[in-house]
């Protein structure tokens, strides 16, 4: 099937549609949603029962981009300040030195079992070199995986960081092997332009949307969403334009009107939620009928071997080697290792060589693209499993829930918890009095057999109490997770 002007709407809504019913059913089967809709894609294309003709790179890695820069800025959006701080700096070590160790192991590696020049081995390894942003944010977030400690805040900043840098490596390796009187020197200037300017221009211009949307006073509220969806593709471009990174502005852009006094700030993280899936399905869809399974086929042998190399080897390498003066203990470094996931960045990211013309472009984007299904298939069907074998994972009870879906004020920072006590609660008949809890956290309800008390000092707790627990910091809940076990 040709796509035209006739036939493309129909042809999305189909995909789009199937898509996210057939997601249900995968997901109680274990399958990750994101492969599902990259298997779609690759359904609907060439090879696969829907004959859909698509082989344009530039469109591919256009729509790419407009959808990274979406789901960046909705996972800026949704962290919070107080979260990522105590983590600021191995995540910042990890999306960079952690990086450009994994992109440089990669490529040797590839060097040594492929048939690849030094110069495009360091290229394969700088394409898969970054964890994935839209994998790691909706395996962690949608399946709410309970994690200690800041291990969940540690891996959603990096996996939001750490794109910039495997997009300079990208470019910069790319520019090297098209460009002639290219100079690896020049990488230095270029990545110290990029992160400067997609920062500082990032931080000032999401302070500039803040202030725009506060004082603007629209007449329709649903207006609101709309305007902030043209401001987002604005960062991205205006820092794109003058040299800087601009996943990394929208990122960091994210996190600043986080952290600022926004009109209908809750409002926005719901629309950018539902924006971040569509963004994520439609970038899987595309890149799965851009892809020509029998063209992958001949390069699962090489893409088996690489894969292993990056989950077991240089994830491991770079992970250890970043956070080496940070206090993480060895169980923690074996998570953090195992939850390199690779998704739709790497492949966008390959797109970039085949654009470019470089010889064997093609040969690398089809192993990037196995890559990609080897980690989703492996790691993310497993990252439960793995934080249980860790020990690593909160107790079901003491999960983090959200107990009313009420709206609250834009300026109300206070958290509201639901926090369920195990059979075995080490705190059974204690009275709250003596929890030595945080001052700044209250339990203000108690559901017990399906029937509420209002606590006082005196309340003792049982095992099973449904606890009702308002904090007006994310930083207390490992304490009071801690005190409720």
């Amino acid at each position: 099937m040709q796509l035209t002007p006739e036939n493309i709407l129909l042809v999305s809504s189909v995909l789009l549609i199937l898509s996210i019913i057939a997601s249900k059913t995968a997901g109680r089967a274990g399958i990750p949603v994101l492969l599902l809709f990259l298997g779609v894609g690759m359904l609907a294309g060439s090879d696969g029962f829907g004959k859909i003709a698509f082989d344009n790179p530039a469109a591919a890695q256009f729509l790419g981009v407009i959808a990274l820069t979406y789901i960046l800025f909705s996972g800026g959006l949704d962290t919070k300040w107080e979260s990522i701080k105590p983590v600021m700096g191995p995540g910042m070590v990890l999306s960079t030195l952690g990086v450009l160790l994994t992109a440089v192991s990669v490529g040797l590696f590839a060097i040594w079992v492929g048939d690849f020049s030094w110069k495009e081995g360091l290229l394969l390894g700088a394409i898969v070199s970054s964890t994935d942003a839209a994998a790691v944010f909706s395996i962690l977030r949608n399946k709410s995986i309970g994690l200690k400690g800041n291990l969940r805040p540690l891996l959603e900043l990096e996996s939001g960081s750490n794109d910039p840098m495997a997009f300079f490596l990208t470019i910069g390796l790319t520019s090297w092997l098209s460009l002639e009187g290219f100079s690896p020197i020049d990488l230095v200037p270029m990545f110290l332009k990029q992160m400067i300017l997609g920062a500082a221009v990032g931080y000032g211009l999401a302070k500039g949307c803040v202030f725009l949307v506060n004082r603007i006073n629209l007449e329709y509220e649903g207006l609101y969403p709309v305007l902030m969806l043209g401001l987002v593709l604005m960062i991205y471009t205006v820092t794109d334009r003058i040299g800087g990174n601009g996943f990394l502005a929208v990122y960091l852009a994210g996190i600043t009107m986080n952290q600022s006094r926004i009109l209908h700030y809750k409002s926005y993280i719901r629309f950018f939620d539902g924006i971040a899936w569509l963004m994520q399905i439609m970038m899987f869809l595309t890149l799965g009928l851009l892809v020509f399974p029998s063209q992958v086929v001949p390069v699962i042998g090489i893409g088996f071997l690489i894969s292993l190399f990056l989950i077991f080897v240089a994830r491991p390498l770079g992970v250890w080697v970043s956070l080496l003066f940070f206090r993480f203990n060895t169980r923690e470094k074996l998570f953090i290792s195992w939850v390199g996931l690779r998704g739709a960045v790497p492949i966008v990211f390959a797109t970039f060589p085949l654009i470019a013309g470089l010889e064997k472009s093609n040969l690398i984007f089809n192993i990037v693209f196995f890559i990609v299904i080897a980690s989703v298939s492996l790691q993310a069907t497993t990252l439960a499993k793995v934080a249980k074998w860790l020990h690593l994972a909160v107790p079901e009870g003491l999960k983090r829930k959200s107990l009313l879906d009420i709206e609250l004020s834009d300026g109300f920072k206070n958290a509201l918890l639901e926090i369920e006590l195990p059979q075995d609660a080490g705190v059974n008949g204690k009275k709250i009095l003596d929890l030595n809890f945080p001052k700044t956290s209250l339990i203000v309800l108690v559901n017990r057999g399906n029937k509420y008390i209002t606590p006082t000092g005196a309340t003792e707790l049982l095992s099973g109490d449904k606890l009702m627990v308002m904090t007006n910091s994310e930083t207390e809940e490992q304490k009071i997770k801690d005190i409720l076990k």
